[in-house]
């Protein structure tokens, strides 16, 4: 199970995606892996390591005079946190159009349509006619809470 989203910041992203895509990994290793993509001094990208380690996002293992580093989270438990965060933030009839929008900007492998169409096949089974809105009267432009 998470923590409680740590909040990470863009820049602690892009170090999370190293640990993700190499599970144990040095801060050399890490450093290496950045120094083309973003051009960061080895000092900025071990700091933004302390961060992600004080934050429970990095589990450390010592190894002689090295440390290891893995990720305490999956990045799937990870992504699932922000989606329910960023959907969390907009009004109920909005989330859809959100949704849309992402399917709509990303590139998708054949595999994910399929995917996509059987889930989007399974929720037709239990549609609503119209998604409530739940926000409170001046957070959003729907008509039924300007009553």
């Amino acid at each position: 199970m998470l923590p409680t989203l740590f909040k990470i910041t863009d820049a602690e992203w892009e170090i999370m995606r190293v640990v993700w895509a190499n599970e144990a990994v040095t801060s050399k290793e890490i450093i290496a892996i950045l120094k083309n993509k973003k051009q960061w001094k080895a000092a900025t990208i071990k700091t933004l390591i302390g961060r992600l380690v004080e934050k429970g996002a990095l589990h450390t293992l010592e190894e002689g005079r090295k440390f290891i580093y893995s990720a305490a989270i999956t990045q799937e438990e990870s992504m699932d946190v922000v989606t329910k965060d960023v959907l969390s933030r907009v009004c109920n009839k909005r989330k859809g159009h959100v949704i849309s929008t992402m399917i709509a900007d990303t590139t998708l492998s054949s595999a994910d349509i399929f995917t996509l169409k059987a889930l989007l096949e399974q929720k037709s089974t239990m549609a609503l006619n119209e998604v409530l809105c739940e926000c409170v009267s001046g957070q959003c432009e729907c008509e039924e809470q300007h009553h």
